[in-house]
């Protein structure tokens, strides 16, 4: 009786554990993720790992986006879940590409100086 009543108080833990542990990761709005990956870009190039062809087209990419964004709240007052979703997709491969290209070593000759 024992090992069961302990069973179903430490699933009862773990279940409660288990959504705090899942939300731990801090959540960023649009605009602050905008402005996180405006700043990768501009600290690439400024590093050297980001050439002048690479920045440019990765910049042109983030106005595409934000020029979304910008559609998306003029046309119902906000941004619904799924337009959520769908900037947060492209960000995040926006993201991941200026990983990429950070770390491609393009036309990397170490750091300036």
């Amino acid at each position: 009786m024992k090992k069961i009543a302990l069973m179903i108080v430490g699933l009862g833990i773990a279940a409660t554990a288990l959504p705090t542990a899942a939300s731990a990761a801090p959540w960023q709005n649009i605009n602050q993720r905008q402005a996180t990956l405006e700043h990768r870009i501009d600290q690439g190039v400024r590093s050297g790992r980001l050439d002048r062809r690479e920045a440019t087209r990765l910049r042109a990419e983030y106005r595409q986006i934000a020029q979304l964004e910008n559609r998306y709240r003029r046309s119902g007052g906000g941004l619904s879940v799924g337009e959520r979703r769908d900037l947060d997709q492209r960000l995040d491969r926006l993201m991941a590409r200026t990983k990429y290209q950070k770390h491609d070593r393009q036309g990397y000759h170490g750091p300036r100086r």
